[in-house]
């Protein structure tokens, strides 16, 4: 029994990252940003999602073909030039300048690979009949 709880501690536990893809629906239905969801049947050939109250769309697997990475992103703040150099015409020598024309820093990590990706599409009538 001991050696069985040493085995299952030893195994590591393994994350799966699936993109949701609702491509195929954007342009037909509108879904409000923070809409409530339920996302069940993960583990079925067709998951479900439903969003709000009413809005009902079939999932369909897709394996993933090479690397698929995800980021995040978020801003870096505005780009600052450091004035520096031995010029004694430089009358800004340590200051910090910030350049009003260049747009602000990304700033880009990765967060996870995806080995599948779940395309959402809308129940046919084949869907309403014969549920899954």
């Amino acid at each position: 029994m001991e050696g069985n709880s040493k085995q299952i501690e030893d195994e590591e536990e393994e994350e799966e990252y699936v993109l949701l893809d609702l491509e195929a629906v954007y342009e037909q239905v509108n879904i409000p940003p923070n809409a409530p969801y339920v996302l069940s049947g993960l583990d079925t050939l067709n998951p479900v999602l439903v969003i709000g109250d009413n809005l009902k769309l079939i999932g369909t697997y897709e394996e993933t073909i090479g690397t698929c990475l995800v980021f995040s992103e978020k801003d870096g703040g505005p780009v600052v030039h450091e004035e520096t150099g031995p010029s004694d015409q430089n009358l800004f020598k340590g200051a910090c300048i910030v350049d009003p024309n260049q747009t602000s820093a990304k700033q880009v990590k990765p967060v996870a690979s995806l080995q599948k990706i779940l395309k959402f599409r809308l129940p046919s009538e084949g869907d309403i009949h014969n549920p899954s």
